[in-house]
């Protein structure tokens, strides 16, 4: 009808017109509206303790040892039963956090704003590219000590550095990242490359210790995924710019909890989640593991897929088939199928090698249950238990249910 085209154009320009910069790095109980010392948020649909899949389960473990809730893991486990910590979707609180996606209280986060409509949002600190890592569910000595320095010396010295800068543009990295051959998501070389291009002068001017300087420089240089951890926040304050528009069928969040798949549509203002089961992810393992060791899909990181990057700009990051599987073709034929189910192209984040069409944007619920195709998402696998970490990367899809209900209660509001 005419007034869902008029709602959707309405939610896209939004999304186009944002301006997202990372303007800090900041304590998140600083900075996360409603945030508490006890407060632990998650990715995906809100869950409980209960409920949550192994590698979640780990990453909580691994952060009331963080923040001195407990000493062990078998104590930091009946401190989280006894009920003491509230749990959170990082979506509902403004946030964005990959895989298990935990937030608490003391982690440092990027802080990004949309300086056009002056919405903020949060994404914590990257652990690297290491398998072992608490996103991934693992929470060995060796994980916190790493941890504990990334939420120490190197937050507090990009916090330093920030300070002598008005800002860094995110999306214009993002755009020209996609001609370099990322897609913002599970390859992130580029994108991590002109950050550094941006950062070095101002960590200079932040005048460190030079064992200091030596340690975030290695740390960032060896960091290849260190993007992914502006190119989420950057999307989701795009995206919570377009979220609210009556009548929209724009989908303003992909967002998986490792049991659920959650998505947000603009036209269902606040926290409105349409849920389906997660899928399995179809890709390459590490040596020793396979699919029956997988964890279903996870993490806050599809807002790239929902911003129209990752999984829908893979015709322009060919190479990222050594890390997800498939070969080349099937990278363009994904992002064509993706045109058919948005709304809209995005001339800012262009293809180039569809003649630099724009991308495409604005995920339609009415299209996918029209044509049948679901939105591709690429993404990292954990292992199904707590404490092991990654085993790999793939592909996978949303799953039909989140449209489904979607389109029932979007027209029931229209």
């Amino acid at each position: 009808t005419e007034e869902v085209e008029e709602a959707n154009q309405i939610a896209l320009n939004r999304f186009f017109e944002a301006e997202p910069f990372l303007i800090d790095v900041a304590k998140a109980i600083d900075v996360i509206p409603n945030m508490t010392p006890y407060t632990i948020l998650h990715s995906g649909p809100p869950i409980e303790w209960e409920n949550m899949c192994g590698p979640m389960k780990g990453a909580i473990i691994g952060l009331v040892l963080f923040e001195g809730f407990a000493d062990n893991p078998d104590d930091a486990v009946k401190f989280v039963e006894s009920g003491k910590i509230e749990f959170g979707s990082c979506h509902d609180y403004g946030a964005v956090g990959p895989m298990a996606g935990v937030v608490s209280a003391s982690m440092y986060v990027h802080v990004v704003k949309n300086m056009k409509h002056g919405n903020l949002s949060f994404c914590p600190l990257t652990e690297g590219t290491r398998a072992k890592v608490l996103r991934f569910g693992a929470y060995d000595d060796d994980v916190l000590e790493n941890f504990r320095w990334i939420h120490g010396e190197l937050a507090e010295t990009l916090h330093k550095a920030l300070k002598n800068s008005n800002g860094i543009d995110v999306r214009s990295m993002i755009s020209q990242a996609l001609h370099m051959g990322d897609e913002c998501h599970n390859r992130n070389k580029a994108g991590s490359g002109l950050f550094m291009k941006e950062l070095f002068p101002l960590l200079v001017k932040a005048k460190l210790e030079d064992d200091v300087f030596l340690r975030v420089l290695n740390n960032l240089n060896t960091n290849d995924h260190y993007f992914l951890s502006l190119s989420m926040p950057a999307l989701k304050a795009c995206l919570d710019a377009a979220h609210g528009v009556k009548n929209s069928t724009i989908v303003t969040a992909l967002s998986r909890n490792g049991v659920e798949f959650g998505i947000r549509v603009s036209g269902c203002e606040g926290n409105t989640w349409f849920t389906g089961p997660s899928q399995y992810v179809e890709g390459l393992y590490l040596p020793g593991f396979s699919k029956e060791d997988a964890n279903l899909d996870m993490g806050d990181s599809a807002i790239t897929e929902a911003g129209g990057v990752g999984g829908f700009a893979l015709s322009g990051a060919p190479a990222i088939v050594q890390f997800v599987g498939g070969n080349v073709e099937d990278c363009l034929k994904i992002t064509k199928d993706m045109y058919e189910i948005t709304f809209t192209e995005n001339p800012t984040f262009s293809m180039p090698n569809l003649d630099f069409r724009g991308g495409p944007s604005g995920i339609d619920i009415r299209k996918v249950l029209e044509t049948g195709i679901l939105p591709v998402i690429t993404t990292g696998i954990a292992h199904k238990n707590a404490g092991v970490g990654f085993i790999g990367a793939g592909i996978t899809n949303a799953p039909i249910d989140c449209f489904e209900k979607a389109v029932l209660e979007v027209a029931k509001r229209i």
